[in-house]
């Protein structure tokens, strides 16, 4: 069986995430906004890109190199043709799971609503193969784990998730950083109207 992700379709995902009642999709591209123009790096890499919700923010000069990185390759051609004003972007279907060794090396890590899908260690080796300075995260605070998906009329488009969602905490995350060797800088939160929160870490290479 493949990844349940690749069998959403897109549109179902962005028409969830925007609800008025979700709010998330507003809420993670005003937070990848913040997380583009918090750190000096001249490439950046966003893990589990979607249809490339906030790469609007990033100005032609900024980044020599932008990679867009997800397993559907759906979601791939999708921000190809949304941002293909972008000469900087490079989208790689990778399952990080199975394959970290295919990332490239890159001076900023994004991870918005992505260590959910594939636990501690997974992320740990996709931050060791990629080699961030700086690595920016959000996760997602749920005040019910049994429904982490928020209520919607596409709830149970995301029933197969539940096979790879792993229920994600901000302090055994940042015990995790802080073993591959990566200090907490920053930490602040975003309320939703559905009573979860988004959390944004920010982590940074300690010095050796």
């Amino acid at each position: 069986m493949g990844n349940p992700w690749e069998a959403i379709r897109l549109e179902t995902y962005e028409n969830h995430m925007k609800l008025d009642s979700v709010r998330q999709l507003q809420a993670l591209n005003t937070l990848m906004q913040r997380q583009l123009a918090a750190c000096p790096a001249d490439t950046v890499m966003i893990l589990g890109i979607a249809g490339g919700n906030g790469l609007e923010h990033i100005r032609s000069d900024q980044f020599r190199r932008v990679y867009g990185v997800d397993i559907n390759e759906a979601y791939l051609n999708a921000v190809r043709e949304r941002y293909a004003q972008l000469e900087s972007l490079e989208c790689l279907r990778i399952d990080l799971t199975a394959e970290p060794e295919k990332l490239p090396e890159t001076q900023l890590l994004i991870a918005d609503l992505l260590i959910e899908y594939i636990g501690y260690p997974a992320f740990q080796r996709a931050v060791l193969q990629s080699a961030p300075v700086y690595v920016s995260c959000v996760i997602q605070i749920n005040t019910d784990a049994e429904r982490w998906v928020s209520d919607s009329p596409y709830l149970h488009e995301f029933d197969g998730l539940d096979a790879v969602h792993h229920q994600i905490d901000a302090a055994a995350l940042t015990d995790a950083m802080h073993e591959i060797g990566y200090a907490d800088v920053l930490t602040e939160t975003e309320s939703l109207p559905n009573g979860k929160a988004l959390v944004r870490i920010d982590f940074e290479k300690a010095a050796s």
